[in-house]
């Protein structure tokens, strides 16, 4: 709508001060033609905006009143602001989005000067990613964010701009520490993921395996034009290139179990839900990389979901519990306190 343009114009120059019709119409995603035809009814609505010709000109709102957000503290203001990002709007669809949006720029408009930069650093240092690894959108529930220890620490980190030494610890191999320069925070389906960069070139640490952090007072480093969500989607694509799911596999789970194999399973690999079974189950393909990792991935949920096909899983699976009896067969069985 018209009249939502024209207030989000108004709010754009509150908060920036003075900008270009040009940087308006990128900031709107409008035409140039069509902000030029909106700034020209705002004056003519009585709107005090005054154009400035030539190099460093500009359109600039003078005066106005402005909503009082001083409430807000900094912490307050940051969590609202990163949580309602790009990667939020996404996941609440374009009917949503635009409207999300639109509301972020007034609380960013309406926010003491003081404390506007705070905010702008956190929205571009942490992202919200809701889509399954390998696909940009889908409608496949979002598993609740993991609490980490380590987050506080590293999102002070990022916004502080200093270096860290993580200790980390990769799987099947022993912890170690490093100094690297935490570049932002991403929760993908919820998994928290830092983006840093090290001697080596970029590189992401998963939060869960993260030991111990440790502040330095050195100053961040960033690549030259560092843009978290641009990298965080060519870092997604390279994963999901690496990791095709060509493997169609159908199983049968407890109804009331689809949410915990949407958490287990759907975070890497795709969930799609086709049907209830005449024993209250509901049928779901899921789809994996090959053989071995969709064994590997549905052997945790044993009790509670049956591969109905292909063979070749049934048969990896039942491998797989053959191994465990032979090594663990005849074991004693453990003791057990008494009722």
């Amino acid at each position: 709508m018209r009249a939502d343009r024209l207030i989000a114009i108004v709010l754009t120059l509150q908060a920036r001060g003075r900008c270009t019709a040009g940087e308006l119409a990128e900031e709107l995603e409008m035409s140039e033609r069509t902000i030029r035809r909106d700034l020209e009814a705002l004056c003519m609505a009585g709107v005090p905006l005054y154009s400035e010709r030539g190099r460093g000109g500009g359109w600039t709102l003078l005066g106005g009143h402005r909503i009082d957000l001083s409430g807000l503290t900094a912490k307050e203001a940051q969590a609202l602001f990163s949580a309602t990002g790009p990667g939020s709007a996404a996941a609440l669809g374009p009917g949503f989005a635009d409207g999300l949006l639109a509301a972020r720029r007034k609380v960013l408009a309406a926010l003491p000067e003081p404390l506007r930069a705070q905010v702008e650093a956190a929205g571009s240092a942490l992202l919200i990613d809701p889509s399954p690894w390998g696909r940009p959108s889908s409608t496949t529930p979002e598993a609740p964010a993991t609490e980490e220890p380590y987050l506080e620490a590293l999102r002070e980190a990022v916004l502080a701009g200093v270096q860290v030494v993580l200790t980390y610890e990769p799987p099947g191999r022993p912890a170690e520490g490093r100094l690297v320069h935490p570049l932002g925070l991403v929760c993908k389906r919820g998994v928290w993921y830092l983006v840093a960069t090290t001697p080596a070139g970029l590189r992401t640490y998963r939060l869960s395996r993260v030991r111990a952090v440790a502040l330095t007072d050195e100053p961040v480093e960033p690549p030259p034009g560092f843009d978290l969500a641009a990298t965080w989607t060519e870092v997604s694509e390279q994963l999901s290139a690496r990791t095709p799911a060509q493997l169609a596999v159908e199983v049968a789970v407890e109804a009331d179990w689809l949410p915990r194999l949407h958490a287990m399973v759907g975070t890497w690999w795709p969930v799609e839900e086709t049907s209830m079974t005449f024993d209250g189950r509901a049928t779901v393909t899921i789809r994996f990389a090959n053989v071995s990792i969709a064994a590997a991935e549905l052997v945790r949920l044993l009790d509670h979901v049956e591969v109905l096909s292909p063979e070749a899983v049934r048969a990896e699976m039942a491998a797989i519990g053959q191994h465990l009896v032979l090594r663990y067969g005849k074991l004693p069985p453990l003791a057990t306190s008494p009722p």
